[in-house]
Parts: structure tokens; sequence; C-alpha cells
């Protein structure tokens, strides 16, 4: 092979400059999670040892607060944060935001467990105030929740946390990559081409170029210098899939496929791989099936609503106040909806709508075709004429759902969970039906947080599916912190 110089992957020549950025990325961007995590753990240490000193009333201890150490301060709290935190890898993991937080959730147990065993041999247990841990526990999971997902933005508006990815397949699988891709921080990925052998399907995508096919998928990405691609073709035959694969591996880093898995529980799936028989396994948990994950679920529930109610306890009467004096009738109302294992029960809200509002309703849909269709098909209206002044108020920022929390107490609700539905509904979901009455309705739900009401009823009842098939104490958490950003900026809502 005298005179034949052969050429190296694509990795082992990259530019000098594209040398240096990609340097600097590699460090910086730990560096700066490592400081945030260790300024939020600091700033939880503070805020959790303020309320046990100064907010709470010493009355409810049997002894005084003794200061934090300095030593545990500065030193022991945040390293054992820092500790799981890299231990989970979680300064170079790409993860959906829900996954970050469930990542942060478990190393917050974990932080918290350690310290405490670590206390307890120090024979520091002994002047150890269990509200100050439980309030520690809680600051430290909520301030690195958020520091991260600040910091993750700042980085992807410096284009230094995002990575150049191409797509191989512009269908709807790409759609909806790109989709994630845009709104979840915690990617990071920036899509700067497509592969497609249909020219005509990836105009759709105008502000991604479309840069060759599957013929010549190696050299349209070499020419690039992307060391990333995915592949998102899940109808690809096994054949070509695995050629494709073959063919792009010498050349990039990363290659990642897109499996024909849609409609399947995927929030809990675990991956085991056989060498030999070059096979992959598959394992679909069902956390629901476990009595400890009921428990834990219905504890959640009441110990955040009791939280969270004492806080909104002025905020209802003012709203009490504003229904009582803008028309007549009770403040609150109930209705009877469909609850677990399909027992009714009676759903409370503040009331939206006139007194007489099924004679109001009736004559309305009489007389208006188009109306009743929609009412027939989504069991809503835009332009309800039953909704009174403050209702559509409430309406829009969901207030009016917050006597539901008296529902959460009495077991009969959930703070996140499938939308509550009425008998005639049933119907509707099908098969899905099943699902929904595994769980408690909640008082949100991924139907709220994904668009409400600007979402068609078929894509509804599928979400509330997936919800109660991928279920977990992070997912709710997740839920609770996006409904927050939902009703302030009131999307559709109505």
């Amino acid at each position: 092979m005298h005179g034949v110089k052969l050429q190296s992957p694509a990795w082992e020549r990259p530019g000098r400059v594209e040398m240096v950025f990609d340097y600097i990325k590699r460090v910086v961007v730990p560096v700066l999670l490592f400081c945030g995590d260790y300024f939020a753990t600091i700033a939880a240490v503070w805020t959790a040892a303020f309320i046990r000193n100064s907010v709470l009333p010493e009355v409810w201890f049997a002894q005084e607060f003794q200061d934090i150490p300095y030593l545990y301060t500065y030193v022991v709290i945040p390293m054992a944060v820092i500790f799981f935190m890299h231990f989970d890898r979680l300064y170079v993991r790409r993860l959906p935001l829900w996954q970050q937080t469930e990542k942060i959730f478990k190393v917050s147990c974990y932080a918290v467990l350690f310290i405490l065993t670590l206390m307890y041999f120090n024979e520091a247990a002994k002047t150890l105030s269990r509200p100050f841990m439980v309030l520690l526990w809680l600051f430290t999971f909520t301030y690195l929740s958020i520091v991260r997902y600040v910091i993750k933005k700042l980085l992807i508006a410096t284009n230094i946390w995002q990575i150049p990815v191409i797509i191989v397949g512009a269908g709807k699988t790409a759609q909806l990559l790109i989709s994630a891709f845009a709104q979840d921080a915690g990617l990071g990925y920036k899509v700067v081409g497509l592969i497609e052998d249909q020219p005509k399907r990836a105009k759709i995508f105008s502000k991604i170029p479309f840069i060759g096919n599957f013929e010549n998928a190696v050299d349209s990405i070499g020419q690039t210098g992307v060391q990333n691609v995915i592949i998102a073709a899940p109808g690809l035959k096994r054949e070509r899939l695995v050629n494709l694969v073959y063919q792009l591996q010498p050349h990039v880093k990363n290659i990642t496929f897109v499996p024909d898995l849609f409609g399947i529980p995927v929030g809990s799936l675990e991956l085991e791989t056989l060498f030999d028989e070059k096979a992959v396994l598959l394992k679909v948990r069902n956390n629901l099936a476990r009595y400890y994950n009921r428990v834990l679920k219905q504890l959640f529930d009441i110990l955040a609503t009791l939280l969270g109610g004492f806080f909104a306890i002025p905020l209802l009467f003012v709203i009490a106040l504003l229904i009582y004096f803008d028309s007549p009738g009770s403040v609150i109302f109930s209705h009877k909806r469909i609850g677990k294992n399909g027992v009714p029960f009676d759903c409370y809200k503040f009331r939206t709508m006139v007194c007489n509002a099924q004679e109001v309703l009736a004559a309305y849909l009489a007389d208006n075709a188009a109306a009743k269709e929609e009412w027939e098909r989504d069991f809503k209206l835009k332009n309800d004429p039953r909704v009174t002044r403050i209702g559509k108020f409430l309406r829009k920022t969901s207030l009016d759902e917050l006597p539901q929390l008296i529902n959460v107490l009495r077991g009969e609700m959930s703070l996140v969970g499938p939308r509550p539905i009425v008998k005639d509904e049933i119907d509707k979901y099908g098969e899905y039906i099943h699902d929904y009455y595994l769980v408690r309705p909640g008082l949100t739900g991924l139907w709220q947080v994904s668009g409400r009401n600007d979402i068609d009823y078929d894509s509804r009842v599928q979400m509330d599916s997936w919800y109660v098939r991928n279920w977990s104490v992070s997912l709710d958490i997740v839920m609770l912190l996006k409904t927050v950003k939902v009703v302030i900026k009131r999307d559709g809502a109505y």
C-alpha cells in the first residue's frame, strides 16, 4: 500500500478553531454546572435555617435550634450533593427536563440521607432539627432544579450548550424531535441539516437545510463535519437501518436512532443487552402496580396540598368575594365526575357560570348549529354564553379549579392526573378508559400543560393514558412546575 494515504475518521481531523471551541465547551459547561450546584445548595441551607429559626414558631419544638457548623454549610452538604450529581453523570449527560428533574429529586434524597447518616456517626444528630432537614431536602431539590434550568438556558443563548446534529428522515418523527429540541432546555441539540430520500417532504422544514439522501448520507454528513446523527425513520426496514448505521458509524462520534416503539410506555424503560446473542431486551415497569408507589403518590398529594393550601387561603378568600359581588348564586358549586375505579364523586370548583346555566346552554345550542357541533365534539365551548365576567378571568387563569384541593384532601382527586370526566365522556375514551380508572383524576395534568383546549379530544385521551403508564413522583413535580408556567402564559385557556 505504498504511496496510498489512508484518510482518518472525521473526528481525528477537526480544525484548530473547532478543537479549541469543543475543549472550552467540555470544560466550561461542567464547571458552570458545578458552581451552580454548589451555590444552590448553600442557598438551600441558608433558606432552611432561616425558616426553621425565624419563621416557624419556637413553641412547636422541644429544643432550641442549633446553628449549622460552617464545615457542614460550605463543605459537607454541598460536596455530598455534588458527589451524587457526579455519580449520576449529571455534569455530562443531556436529559429532557422531566428526566433531569427526576434525577435531581433522587440526588436530593440520597444527599440528605447521607448527611443524616454522617451526623449520626458524628453524634451531631442529638442536636439535629428534623424540620430543618425536611426543609433542606425541599429547598435543595427546588434550587438545584431552578439553577440548572437557568444555567442551561443561558448556555443555549450563548451557543455553548448546543450540539449540532443531523437528522436522517424528515417525517412526523423528525417533526416531533425538532419540536422537543426547541422546547426543552435540558437537551441542547441544534438540528443543522436533514437527510431524506423525498426532498418534497423535507421542504416542510423551511428553516433546516436539506443536505442529501440516504444513498449519499456518508458524503453529505462528512462535508458538514457534524459528529452527531439521529436516525428518525422508525418505519425503515431492519436491513436498511443496519446498513445505514454501519456506513455512518466510522465517520461520526455518535449515532442515535428512534425505534418503532410509539404507544409503548417508555417512562420506566430499562435496557438489557445479550452480547452472545446480539440481542437487546427492553423491560417496561408498571410503577402504579406497586403498592408503595400508590401510597407515595397519595402522601405527596396530601403534603403538597396542605403546604400550598396554607399560602392559598388569602387568594381563595378574595376570589370568593369577587364571585359573590359579581353575580347571584353560590360561590362554589359541585359537579358529578368519574373518579378512580369508575366511582362518581362531587368535583368542586369556583362558580364561573350563571345559575341557570343548563337552560342558557340548551337555548344557545338550539339556535347555533356550529356551537352544537363543537359541544358534541369537545364538551366545551370557546365562546360559552353561560360564563360570567369573573368566570372568564378564573377560567383563563385556571383559578376556578382551586377548590379541588378539597377533593385532593378527601382522597377523590390527585394534584396531577387525568382530566376529570363526566359520565357521558366514558364512551369517548374507548379502551383507554381502563387506564383512566387506575388513578385518581388530577387538578392538573399532561393535557393542561400541553396546550389545554387547543388540543383535540383524542389527543387528550392518549395523553391521559400516557401519564398513567409512565407515572413517577418526579413526573408529577414537573407537571406542577409546568402548570405554573402555563397558568401565567394562559396558553390554550378559555
